[in-house]
């Protein structure tokens, strides 16, 4: 093992080379990740490949950090950024013991995860319409009820009027701007998790009209979207009978669209 020190040494900054060359912004930081993640300087070089391809860091690791917590990834499936932690900050406040939760387009289950471990004794469901991903939020949430199918399809139709809190991180990118995105992203998550149509709406609009047929008067709707997106998203809340605020942070540089139902003519 003495040994394998040194070349273990040389290795990491031959690294942090590769990795600065290929662009990486933290490129010492996911050294020292690759290198954790190693036994020996082969697969130390096989994964700094990996990633100078342009693969997700995440993918290459296993895991994503979602609010201080280890979110289990696989190849395929889409990477939690850390901007939807807003959508869990909101959450969070408006969610009380025994609620009814669902999470849809649930990805990996990192907001269902940090969700029950903020909130504990909700009832959480979950759904995506990803196998792939179904798959992973059903080890990340090992306890909730997930899903496989197109939004609100999969859900038992006995959740109908008895949902307290509503969550959607829908794809939110306008198809046309799929191309201009990080070739990680557009080469290695699934598109159905980012292409939001013509203006990055479209399911966003899905999951606000339907959403009155399965809330409880009074429960609550939020949605990640974009800070140009919200004010039209927020008058697609409003026109299905939603009092609806827009919730921004530049800290994370997130946007949500929170609504209240109030209305369910």
């Amino acid at each position: 093992m003495s040994d394998l020190v040194p070349a273990l040494h040389s290795s990491l900054d031959d690294t942090v080379v590769a990795l600065r060359a290929a662009g990486c912004v933290f490129a010492e930081d996911e050294a020292r990740l690759l290198r954790a993640a190693a036994h020996d300087s082969a697969a130390l070089a096989a994964t700094t490949q990996r990633r100078v391809s342009g693969e997700p860091l995440e993918h290459i690791l296993g895991w994503a950090e979602f609010c201080g917590r280890r979110i289990g990834v696989t190849r395929g499936v889409f990477v939690p950024r850390r901007r939807t932690e807003l959508l869990v900050t909101e959450a969070v406040a408006v969610t009380r013991q025994h609620s009814v939760v669902v999470d849809l387009c649930c990805g990996s289950g990192a907001v269902g995860a940090a969700l029950r471990a903020e909130s504990a004794g909700i009832d959480l469901y979950a759904t995506d319409i990803d196998a792939t991903a179904v798959s992973c939020a059903r080890l990340n949430i090992e306890d909730a009820h997930v899903y496989e199918g197109d939004l609100f399809a999969p859900l038992p139709s006995t959740l109908r009027c008895r949902v307290d809190v509503l969550l959607a991180n829908a794809p939110y990118v306008p198809t046309g701007a799929i191309d201009t995105m990080p070739p990680e992203a557009r080469m290695h998550e699934p598109l159905v998790a980012l292409d939001g149509g013509s203006d990055g709406l479209d399911i966003g609009r899905r999951v606000v009209h339907e959403a009155p047929r399965w809330l409880v008067p009074g429960g609550r709707l939020l949605i990640e979207t974009s800070e140009r997106q919200a004010p039209e998203l927020a008058a697609v809340f409003f026109s299905c009978g939603f009092a609806a605020r827009v919730v921004r942070s530049e800290k994370l540089d997130a946007t949500i669209v929170a609504g209240t139902l109030t209305d369910r003519s």
